[in-house]
């Protein structure tokens, strides 16, 4: 057996990683739940937040307690509730890549794309995540890494003792590759970003919509599909294929023609593994 993951398996799994569904434009919010603390990962749009914070205290119980939001995007389906949530419960920390510090403390309509969705963006206070943080909970590691492509502030979030990755933005559905032609977007950093969380070779992949995949294969698969249709398009010098339609106005998203195949079917209900 591999090293690595005799090692994992020897760990506590103390952790419960809980997927809170994104509804209506919502990115997924993810719930990292330790014996007595949490983190969240990304919080959704400012247009669900209370029942965010509901879900939030659901899921938890009254002897975990919230400790910080960890976000992958400054994008705001996956910012606009951070700052009600953060004071729902006492005012507890934001974390978000440096390079979104700016954005979010100054309400940028244009990188956020709060605009696109006729929304104002609430202003906060943003601590800096640095390349390849590591935060810990109870015993388990959560890798904090870069991975630039659908914007310059774009996080991969890796759990290696639950062979789990939170992929935000970067794969937003099994059957939907990501956008760069947006604020702060680059393809050749998308591909790169991809091919970095192929390495990681998780059973377990929570996308920025919709269910998570589960399986190596089918996650190896996936991902493969992903980065095969954007090194085309950059060798086509970052032409679209002609039978993909133009994305929607708030779409972070690109819908293929044909479609992708996808296994996973939402069921708006809470999701998570069971801490052992």
């Amino acid at each position: 057996m591999d090293a690595r993951i005799q090692t994992l398996e020897s760990l506590p799994l103390t952790m419960r990683i809980v997927r809170l569904p994104g509804i209506h434009h919502d990115a997924n919010a993810v719930l990292l739940i330790g014996l007595e603390e949490a983190i969240l990962v990304d919080s959704g749009t400012a247009w669900y937040q209370l029942l965010q914070q509901e879900r939030i205290i659901g899921q938890c119980g009254d002897a975990c307690k919230l400790r910080e939001i960890v976000l992958t995007s400054r994008r705001y389906p996956f910012s606009g509730g951070s700052l009600s949530i953060s004071q729902h419960f006492d005012n507890i920390p934001i974390s978000a890549h440096h390079s979104a510090i700016s954005s979010l403390s100054t309400g940028d309509f244009f990188t956020t794309w709060a605009n696109r969705f006729d929304s104002d963006m609430p202003r906060f206070d943003v601590q800096g995540i640095e390349e390849n943080t590591v935060k810990i909970l109870d015993d388990n590691s959560i890798e904090i890494l870069e991975a630039p492509g659908p914007s310059s502030c774009n996080l991969l979030i890796h759990i290696p003792s639950q062979r789990t990755a939170i992929a935000g933005a970067l794969l937003p559905r099994a059957d939907r590759p990501m956008r760069w032609d947006v604020p702060t977007g680059n393809l050749v950093q998308g591909v790169e970003s991809l091919e970095v969380l192929r390495t990681l070779q998780c059973e377990k992949l929570i996308p920025m919509h919709g269910p998570s995949l589960q399986g190596r294969d089918h996650i190896s698969e996936t991902l493969e599909q992903h980065i095969s249709a954007l090194k085309q398009i950059i060798d086509s010098k970052g032409t679209l294929p002609r039978s993909w339609p133009k994305p929607a106005h708030t779409s972070l998203w690109h819908e293929p023609v044909p479609a992708w195949p996808r296994l996973e079917q939402e069921t708006n209900q809470a999701d998570g593994n069971s801490r052992n």
